[in-house]
């Protein structure tokens, strides 16, 4: 077992620095290169973590001093680096969601599982103070509805930016509310039905529908509905990554920090039980082998891909789409 896990960047946008500053609080592992194609980027987060800058992934994995990767790149960029990462053969950290298309991810699954290698997806709030309590409070319970929202201004801004273009990113759906969608799964069991309804009503400027409304049917019996909008007010936030699920004669109000619980002749009660970071879960997987406390393999992310590509196709066609 090591005692420091050596650690290379792919890619060194805003969520790459979000993690470098959290490794900062992880005494087990240090960044020791960084890449970006983009030179002055990767200036940047040489300066930040003290790694090594490169502007061609290929060359950094030449190093012989790797222990793992995080891979942050636009969700059109993901296939080429994760694969060159899995034929040298480390365990990677990467941005959901995990692909574009399912035909990509199924690649990456299999070459993965082929060589036993531990991928470890950004879906973070699985680790959070109020996931955790919601995990705790559901365990047992039947749940008859969740109903989940994701508004925020995230459509406006610049319209050539990648995000605000359907191919490269999938929308909203498939790259911002990807996460509450994972919660509804990881809180509510797998969906089997989608129907999706969705327009462009504002934001006229991109290709992206600005607004949907989804009807979930899950395994369980349970039934659900999600919606998001692009076009509300960019300051915001408050209204984005929320749940409300239904148990026996009571209500749960999740959020990343927290839970509120409603009903049962009781008054309103906030609960956070302790959380995680997954930055750490990640490097001590790497340096134990102990996968044991990892919540977002990349097997269970392609679930939630699944469903997002499901709830555009069904936005696409207008007709129900089932999930395998």
């Amino acid at each position: 077992m090591k005692d420091m896990i050596n650690i290379g960047f792919i890619g060194c946008g805003g969520m790459a620095r979000v993690h470098m500053q959290s490794l900062n609080e992880v005494a087990t592992g240090r960044v020791v290169a960084v890449c970006d194609f983009v030179n002055e980027l990767a200036g940047e987060a040489a300066e930040l973590t003290g790694g090594e800058p490169y502007t061609d992934h290929r060359k950094m994995l030449q190093r012989d001093d790797l222990d793992a990767v995080y891979v942050n790149i636009p969700v059109f960029a993901h296939g080429e680096p994760e694969l060159t990462v899995i034929d040298r053969g480390l365990p990677f950290f990467v941005e959901k969601p995990v692909a574009r298309t399912r035909g990509l991810a199924n690649q990456i699954l299999g070459k993965l599982q082929q060589k036993n290698l531990l991928a470890v997806v950004g879906y973070q709030l699985r680790h959070g103070g109020g996931a955790v309590a919601a995990k705790r409070v559901l365990q047992g319970q039947t749940v008859a509805m969740v109903v989940g929202q994701y508004w925020s201004g995230t459509g406006r801004g610049d319209p050539e930016a990648w995000p605000r273009q359907y191919e490269k990113s999938g929308g909203q759906i498939l790259e911002q509310a990807t996460h509450t969608l994972d919660m509804m799964r990881y809180l509510c069991g797998e969906v089997t039905e989608v129907v999706t309804r969705r327009a462009n009503i504002e934001l006229k400027n991109i290709d992206c529908p600005d607004v949907h409304t989804v009807l979930l049917t899950f395994e369980s019996g349970a039934v659900g509905s999600m919606s998001t909008t692009w076009a509300y007010d960019p300051a915001d936030w408050s209204h984005a990554n929320i749940l409300y699920i239904t148990f026996a004669d009571r209500m749960l109000r999740w959020t990343t920090d927290a839970i509120t619980l409603f009903g049962g002749g009781q008054p309103a009660e906030q609960l956070s039980d302790e959380g995680g970071n997954i930055d750490e879960i990640f490097i001590e997987a790497v340096r134990t082998g102990d996968r044991s406390h990892v919540l977002t393999s990349y097997e269970d992310a392609v679930k939630s891909l699944d469903l997002c590509l499901a709830i555009n196709e069904s936005g696409e066609s207008g007709q129900p789409v089932k999930l395998a």
